[in-house]
């Protein structure tokens, strides 16, 4: 899915039972070195590569930057290395000794922190610590040539159905998302003092993104306000807590599992 002419979203969507949908993006900035930021889903490997594959060729991918060592961001990153063998990972030091531990080389891996800027083949890239995570290596990168804010779990949202374009979800849909999702991705809002929380988004508010490009989120465009107001106001929303088994039992007996 096209963002802009150097940049593509590859999106998936998982179905979450009893919940609707949680979208899941790798996205691929073309260029010299082109730059693929988070690997997707395993699931769906075969589409994937072959999507990927229609972008960009394979052999010539430069850096797969993973913003964090979760598995929905790192599903095909074997598969990657494999078909890539002059890629190299980006992520941070802690990234990195999760990525150990899962067996992937760090032998192929460059370390970037927030606060880093890191330029691939002439593309400035500014590292960031995003508002919300679930993993404390988590990075969110800003491309100020393009106004394009890779937001990493931050923003994201379990939805109904399935969107192309957040832009095209009604607004009391997309605020509940993403406060939804965002109690599940960060049960820590209910100990962060209010007015740190939102320094924090002010400093994503500072950088006036035209896109936000979450990991767990359609492409939006314009709607950044929206975004941030959303993630403002899961810090004083109730905090998830998941079904019991006789109601997960009821769940996957409902969608036939």
């Amino acid at each position: 899915m096209p963002v802009t002419d150097s940049v593509t979203v590859i999106p998936s969507f998982l179905p979450v039972a009893g919940f609707g949908v949680l979208p899941i993006n790798a996205t691929l900035i073309s260029g010299a070195e082109p730059v693929l930021v988070d690997a997707g889903i395993r699931a769906v490997q075969n589409e994937f590569m072959a999507t990927l594959a229609s972008c960009v060729t394979l052999s010539e991918l430069r850096w797969i930057w993973i913003t964090h060592a979760d598995p929905d961001h790192t599903g095909n990153l074997k598969a990657l290395l494999d078909v890539a063998p002059n890629a190299t990972i980006i992520t941070t030091f802690v990234g990195m000794g999760k990525l150990n531990l899962a067996g992937f080389p760090v032998e192929r891996v460059r370390l970037v922190n927030p606060g880093e800027t890191f330029v691939a083949g002439g593309r400035s890239l500014q590292t960031i610590t995003p508002p919300t995570f679930d993993a404390p290596e988590t990075t969110a990168i800003f491309d100020p040539l393009e106004q394009i804010l890779f937001s990493s779990d931050c923003c994201g949202a379990l939805l109904p159905d399935i969107y192309q374009r957040a832009n095209d979800i009604p607004d009391a849909i997309l605020r509940d998302g993403i406060i939804g999702w965002t109690r599940v991705d960060a049960p820590w809002l209910d100990f962060v003092d209010g007015t740190q929380f939102e320094a924090s988004l002010d400093q994503f508010r500072a950088l006036s993104a035209r896109h936000v490009l979450s990991s767990h989120l359609p492409p939006a465009e314009n709607i950044t306000d929206r975004l941030l107001d959303a993630v403002s106001a899961a810090r004083l929303a109730p905090a998830f807590s998941g079904p019991d088994h006789a109601t997960f039992e009821a769940i996957m007996a409902k969608a036939g599992a």
